[in-house]
């Protein structure tokens, strides 16, 4: 981290020993607090009233309220709120629900701990985060999806640009054109493909085959 001030991160996970090692980790990263711990969406949110950390990470299956319930609560509270989810590999039928509600990224619980200062990082910079091992995961399934939605050559281009983490400025630099031009196939891939950010873009692209990781 570069910051000089430390990023407040919170951990909402029901296992005790898992946030207990979790905090111990997080806490040894240069520029990062960890400031709230909860072992329920209940208690997460009733603190997220009162104060607004810069990242939490959050597990999906925990008592009182789930990790859905909970981040659809949260982005109530405080939209702009980053949300990074600990994953499972068997929770992938939530990840559609959740990337579409706004969360900034997906850890598997079973990744390296470089891959949690390299999410860090990127959401902590308004980026998102989705652990290659779960992309590949999607990638996988998309073999046996069919691209079925009409796009122009223009709009494959583009759309493999937003999945490389360009911005539209970069983009339209890269090909010559507009950053409004970019803005409007960017906002024309949203309508064809019913996402509602550009986390869901990627998820589409790579579910889709479009775009391999």
């Amino acid at each position: 981290m570069t910051s000089d001030k430390n990023l407040s991160v919170w951990i909402v996970d029901d296992h005790q020993l898992f946030r207990v090692g979790f905090r111990t980790l997080l806490n040894r990263i240069k520029g990062v607090k960890v400031t709230f711990e909860a072992d329920n969406g209940k208690a997460f949110i009733d603190q997220l009233k009162n104060e607004h950390p810069n990242i939490v990470f959050l597990d999906i299956a925990m008592p009182e309220v789930n990790g859905i319930a909970a981040t659809q609560q949260a982005m109530r509270i405080f939209p702009k709120i980053n949300i990074i989810v600990l994953s499972m590999f068997g929770d992938k039928e939530y990840y559609d629900k959740l990337v579409d509600l706004g969360i900034k990224g997906f850890l598997l619980k079973s990744c390296d701990f470089q891959e949690v200062v390299r999410a860090i990082e990127a959401v902590s910079t308004g980026d998102f985060y989705f652990s290659k091992e779960l992309l590949d995961q999607l990638a996988i399934e998309a073999q046996n999806n069919k691209e079925e939605t009409s796009f122009s050559d223009r709009e494959r281009e583009i759309l493999v640009k937003i999945c490389e983490g360009k911005s539209n400025q970069e983009i339209g630099d890269e090909l010559f054109i507009s950053k409004r031009t970019v803005e409007k196939h960017r906002a024309n891939l949203m309508v064809k493909t019913g996402c509602s950010n550009t986390a869901s873009l990627v998820v589409y692209a790579v579910k889709t085959g479009m775009y391999k990781v």
